[in-house]
């Protein structure tokens, strides 16, 4: 095409210096219309990406110039911050009875007990010693990349009604901890675990702990939107968010399709709808907007996208805990966690996991922990194996006072059970070997 162009004015000109001009005038405008082409087809496949990949669309990195992506092959691989923002006893019952809580199944409860002010000065010294900076380098050492953070609506304290009891002043603590994390390079994403009258019955880890949910009204839903825009502002304005990449819209919603379809249809529009126009009114770049992340159609809650018009930066979140699916042999742990767990929602992450097996046989000879490392570091490596054929993981949680290191990514560590080194689980080829 070019050389037909050039052949057919070297015909018509016949003063040379005009030919001259015309010719590298018409070269000018072939690269020109060819870059423009050019251009035009990557705009489109940036449009189209799907998913968030840490080496695609934004480069992390710590202070000190580390890529904690870089040898991950960009998937995440990381830790909940259990028990930090929103306590659950059962993970930590002492320090729950140091801050005066014994006994309470929820921190509504504790602080309906012991008052607000005793209940601010117990929390904030929770806040001030579960996580510190030193479990954050810790983190990092062990080659993780990320870390999830669940947050309860009581965080935004002029949410909370007069007949709401929580503790207050979280937020000056997250705030520190997401800027810790962002120096030392961590990926975070925060998870909106505690959501108004709870989302789930009888379970503190919605902070309450109540017989029924009432999450599923529209007052409710008003209430949870006007705190997702309020942390979407909080996020694009302060540096130590800066690493805060996505947000949660609900963990662990009821697995009620029917009762959770006016969540789907109304609370999810209105959610996404809401960070979009913050982020547009903030002049936000839509490659940095966050990604939005709901619990995949697996949960048992229905289909996510159903009433959502657009899927822009999307992200979907898988739960497995296998000690609740009826298992009953080693075997059967390792072949169920290498088969395809999820469904065909993408990109996905695991954002819960554990090395837990069912509680009526947890503790005797075939399952302790201190008896079958071997079964749990093949395990780790079967669960890692499948969980990064998707966007990757989270493993809850990093810490916790049981003695039971199938809970605590720390102290399974310290067991041997997980490596250091993540990319050796690879070497183990479990799932092949099935």
């Amino acid at each position: 095409m070019m050389q037909r162009m050039y052949q057919v004015y070297h015909i018509r000109i016949a003063n040379p210096l005009q030919t001259c001009v015309i010719i590298i005038s018409q070269f000018l405008l072939i690269i020109g219309i060819k870059m423009v082409f050019k251009l035009i087809a990557l705009a489109f496949l940036f449009g189209l990406t799907a998913a968030w990949l840490p080496e695609t669309d934004k480069q992390l990195s710590s202070s000190d110039g580390k890529n904690l992506f870089s040898t991950s092959n960009g998937k995440i691989r990381g830790v909940n911050m259990g028990n930090h923002f929103v306590f659950e006893p059962w993970i930590a019952e002492d320090v729950w009875s140091d801050m005066g809580c014994k006994g309470q199944e929820s921190e509504f409860d504790c602080v309906s007990s012991i008052g607000q002010d005793a209940a601010n000065s117990a929390f904030q010294k929770h806040w001030e010693s579960w996580i510190s900076k030193a479990d954050i380098h810790e983190i990092q050492s062990y080659g993780l990349n990320t870390i999830r953070i669940p947050v309860g609506y009581w965080m935004k304290e002029d949410l909370v009604y007069a007949s709401e009891h929580f503790p207050q002043g979280g937020f000056d603590y997250l705030e520190r901890l997401c800027g810790w994390a962002s120096d030392a390079g961590l990926y975070i994403i925060i998870d909106f675990h505690g959501l108004p009258g709870a989302q789930t019955p009888e379970n503190a880890f919605t902070g309450q702990y109540v017989s029924n949910a009432s999450f599923y009204q529209d007052y409710q839903y008003d209430r949870a939107v006007e705190f997702l825009g309020w942390m979407t502002t909080k996020i694009h304005q302060s540096k130590k968010f800066r690493n805060v990449g996505m947000l949660e819209l609900v963990n662990e919603p009821v697995q009620e399709t029917g009762k959770a379809n006016s969540m789907r249809s109304k609370y999810y529009p209105d959610a996404f709808k809401t960070i979009r126009a913050i982020e547009k009114n903030l002049n936000i770049k839509k490659r940095d907007y966050l990604h939005i992340q709901v619990m995949n159609e697996a949960w048992g809650s229905g289909n996510p996208n159903e009433f959502i018009d657009d899927l822009y930066y999307t992200a979907y979140d898988g739960h497995i805990y296998l000690k609740w699916a009826g298992i009953e042999t080693k075997e059967a742990y390792l072949n169920t966690s290498c088969s395809n767990l999820l469904d065909n929602l993408s990109p996905t992450i695991v954002g819960e996991w554990s090395l837990s097996v069912a509680d009526e046989t947890g503790w005797n000879s075939d399952w302790d922990p201190a008896l079958n490392t071997d079964f749990y570091k093949r395990w780790f490596a079967a669960q890692v194996t499948t969980y990064e054929k998707r966007l990757g993981w989270v493993f809850w949680t990093w810490k916790a006072q049981l003695g039971d290191y199938r809970w605590s990514y720390k102290d399974a560590v310290f067991a041997g059970v997980i490596p250091t080194d993540l990319n050796s689980v690879f070497d183990m080829r479990v799932c092949e070997q099935i």
